[in-house]
């Protein structure tokens, strides 16, 4: 079976279908990979596999692997054994080796040994690998790749990663509208950890099968302080309403004013000028997002351009002007009434949406 990314893999675990005896598990983004691992982990649980796990580090060999794949057991006839190879046991292997691998005397425990294993193995067992590196040796991924499936996971894009938010809230029982999904991923960035974190605090409450929208990430309650960018999130939406009501409850929880200015209102207007400037010299979407740093699908681009088209560029020069004075004023402790003086800003700047037949 050809290697496959995980979010493919991710994405098929609802289904019937039957898994390979042997996964192996590799690529640079950490999180996905112990994701990756939970995630089939629990769907051999389901199956009623007895799980077996081991770890490979610096002090050891794979000995203890070999000798547990091609083992029995008369008590655990179905059988998930996860071996984590730590990034210990690469470091140790040799830097002038290639891609890592254990040339040593043949034996129980060089990677020939779990290569002959790995090609041996059959049903009922399943033999999961995970390596804490970009690429497992040569020989085990080869070896793998004939008689299983290679999980590659390589660093999200930006276009992929609603989707990841998707599979994530699948797995803890419900589903996220698109909207929703984009929602997650710009108020946390490309942090997949923390994505799926808020899922998993989001299922506690969640009827299972329901179907959660952007509505129902906003307003989990009436007392639910908002959490880090989302008055960032609704200023450049353009949500009146909701920035206001975010905003006076972060207030009202003691955050302070200077903290939400520099972190979340500035930001927002500098990326919304900068889309709006580009936007008047014919520049594309691609390009806008381009010269913010962010991929051509990337939510925050998206709600930057979408936020210079409703405020226009000159409603956005005259605020972010304004805003800079007041963070100048601020640290100064030239302004007193801080809360006022932020609130009536943000005002200000969504009290009236019409532009200039120009601007539209």
């Amino acid at each position: 079976m050809p290697s496959d990314t995980v979010l493919n893999v991710l994405g098929a675990l609802s289904s019937a279908r039957k898994l390979p005896p042997v996964i192996l598990i590799a690529g640079q983004h950490a999180f996905l990979r112990e994701y990756a691992l939970s995630a089939l982990a629990r769907r051999l649980a389901a199956e009623g596999f007895s799980y077996r796990s081991l770890q490979i580090s610096a002090a050891g060999d794979l000995a203890a692997l070999v000798d547990e794949v091609r083992g029995s057991d008369l008590f655990a006839p179905k059988r998930l054994i996860a071996c984590r190879v730590l990034r210990s046991y690469r470091e140790r292997a040799g830097a002038n080796e290639p891609e890592g691998e254990d040339t040593s005397s043949s034996g129980r425990g060089t990677d020939s040994a779990l290569a002959e294993a790995v090609a041996e193995a059959a049903p009922p067992n399943h033999l999961v690998l995970l390596y804490e590196r970009d690429n497992a040796p040569a020989k085990v991924r080869r070896a793998a790749e004939a008689a299983g499936l290679v999980i590659n996971c390589p660093r999200p894009f930006d276009n992929q990663l609603p989707r990841y938010a998707q599979l994530f809230a699948r797995a803890e029982g419900f589903a996220i509208s698109p909207r929703a999904a984009e929602m997650l991923v710009s108020r946390h960035g490309g942090d997949l950890a923390a994505v799926a974190n808020a899922l998993s605090r989001l299922a506690i409450t969640a009827e299972p099968g329901a179907t959660l929208e952007a509505a129902d990430l906003n307003e989990t309650g009436s007392a639910r302080l908002p959490e880090l960018f989302e008055i960032a999130e609704s200023l450049a939406a353009g949500r009146t309403s909701a920035c206001m009501t975010q905003l006076a409850r972060a207030l009202a929880s003691g955050r302070d004013p200077v903290e939400i200015l520099s972190l979340e209102v500035v930001p927002t207007l500098r990326r919304m000028m900068m889309a709006a400037s580009m936007m008047a010299a014919r520049k594309g979407a691609a390009e806008i997002a381009a010269a913010m740093g962010f991929g051509p699908s990337s939510p925050l681009a998206t709600r930057a351009i979408e936020g210079a088209r409703r405020f226009g560029p000159v409603r956005l020069a005259e605020t972010y002007a304004r805003a800079a004075g007041l963070d100048r004023d601020f640290k100064n402790g030239v302004i007193k009434g801080r809360s006022e003086a932020l609130s009536a800003l943000v005002l200000d700047l969504m009290a009236d949406e019409r532009r200039p037949q120009a601007e539209r």
